[in-house]
């Protein structure tokens, strides 16, 4: 082998060296160039159009959804809202895009801000009131991109929704409070919204309300059609029981106190007129009192509530006890009042005075001297016995009207309160 020769190899071999490296270096800088968002479209991204759902065969786009409530909280029945802390999932599958190359794992997270130049789900919550998306420490959402092509996209929001209550037997009410979701723009024909087959909702178990229980929760659909079309929709059903323990012990047992409290009126005398109607006005007054603010946490409705009426009897029972003075009062009329003092005899003059003392006299010896000679003394006839006056009857119809009191009024309030709660028995 010539020098030449040798040269030549050499040259050869360096130059293939320098090729392989290059490869090398080349798929070394390309596993570590990041993911860009023009990967992900078809090669010709004009076949792309964010504003059209990925249909597959003409069917419509499925979205399917996962929702998290970490909390229920500021239930107000004045405003008739309430707030939920919630994490929101969205899936669907996009088989327009491209899978990034050596994609190895199961999913690969994505910039958020692409959502901005790719077809997304138009939902939005029908009954918000408010929407608060969490940014602390960092914004709280992120996306996915699966093997298959399917896209997720998670969000944690704070949502102030509202919810129609009906108080027609509060305290003793459920209400049945919704998550509503819908599509904004996008008819059945080209998306439908479905419930996650696998985990569709996930509600904390340790949700505490000072005032209501969750007892159940449930997932259903809301689809409405509108004047455009049918519009896809779905819902969470939270299901509050209101607790009676509050109202047991704030309303109903002291109205109770108060109207056996103004009972004690029927064991005072008739005659202290201060007495029995400052306790029956004052006890009015009490239980006025107590009925406005049992309606303070509540809206001004135009129908009777369970606890206006309970209220209103015993409003009614206060009254008529103060009433029943007014009939005793009437009864007893004035026959309390002191009687007129008799008009004093005219005084005797003196002259007549004596000869009238000697004439008793001499009528009186005849009558005794006969006695005397018969053996019989001279004794008084006993009458008939004197009868109660007119003012002592007047006091024994008005005492009798008490003790009848005594018993009726106990005994008809204790009759409604049994029918009371027999009657909402089956909410509590």
């Amino acid at each position: 082998m010539s020098v030449d020769e040798a040269h030549g190899g050499g040259m050869v071999s360096a130059i293939l060296s320098s090729v392989v490296l290059l490869l090398l270096f080349g798929r070394t800088v390309d596993a570590q160039r990041s993911l860009e968002f023009f990967d992900l479209l078809p090669e010709d991204p004009k076949l792309y159009d964010k504003m059209r759902p990925p249909k597959k065969d003409g069917q419509a786009t499925v979205v399917y959804f996962h929702v998290t409530v970490m909390g229920l909280d500021s239930i107000d029945e004045t405003s008739m809202t309430y707030a939920a802390d919630i994490f929101f999932a969205q899936t669907w599958k996009d088989n327009r895009l491209r899978l990034p190359e050596n994609m190895t794992s199961e999913y690969r997270l994505l910039e958020v801000d692409w959502l901005k130049n790719m077809w997304r789900p138009d939902s939005f919550f029908k009954n918000a009131k408010s929407v608060t998306f969490q940014t602390m420490t960092i914004p709280n959402h992120y996306l996915w991109l699966y093997k298959d092509k399917t896209i997720l996209y998670m969000v944690k929001l704070t949502l102030k929704l509202s919810c129609a209550m009906n108080f027609l037997i509060y305290p003793h009410d459920t209400q049945e409070c919704k998550l509503q979701m819908e599509s904004l723009s996008h008819t059945t024909d080209e998306m439908i919204f479905q419930w996650d087959p696998d985990v569709p909702l996930v509600v904390d178990e340790n949700i505490e309300l000072p005032q209501l229980q969750l007892v159940k929760n449930y997932t259903a659909d809301c689809t409405q059609v509108y004047s455009t079309g049918n519009f896809t929709c779905l819902e969470v059903v939270f299901v509050l029981k209101r607790r009676l323990g509050y109202y047991l012990f704030h309303t109903y047992v002291p109205t109770c106190l108060i109207v056996i409290m103004s009972w004690v009126s029927f064991w005072i005398k008739p005659e202290a007129a201060p007495a029995r109607v400052t306790l029956g006005v004052t006890s009015l007054l009490t239980l006025s009192t107590q009925h406005a603010k049992s309606q303070a946490s509540l809206p001004p409705v135009s129908y009777l509530k369970a606890v206006d009426a309970f209220m209103s009897v015993c409003t009614i029972f206060v009254f008529m006890a103060l009433m029943e003075y007014c009939l005793v009062n009437i009864v007893l009329g004035d026959s309390d009042a002191p009687p007129k003092p008799a008009p004093p005899p005219a005084p005797p003059s003196s002259s007549g005075t004596d000869s009238a003392k000697l004439d008793k006299i001499f009528d009186i010896a005849p009558k005794e001297n006969a006695m005397l000679l018969s053996g019989r003394s001279q004794k008084p006839t006993p009458g008939p016995p004197p009868g109660p006056t007119p003012a002592q009857k007047a006091r024994m119809r008005a005492l009798n009207i008490d003790r009848v009191s005594r018993v009726f009024f106990p005994f008809l309030f204790a009759l409604l309160n049994v029918t009371y709660w027999i009657m909402f028995a089956e909410y509590i």
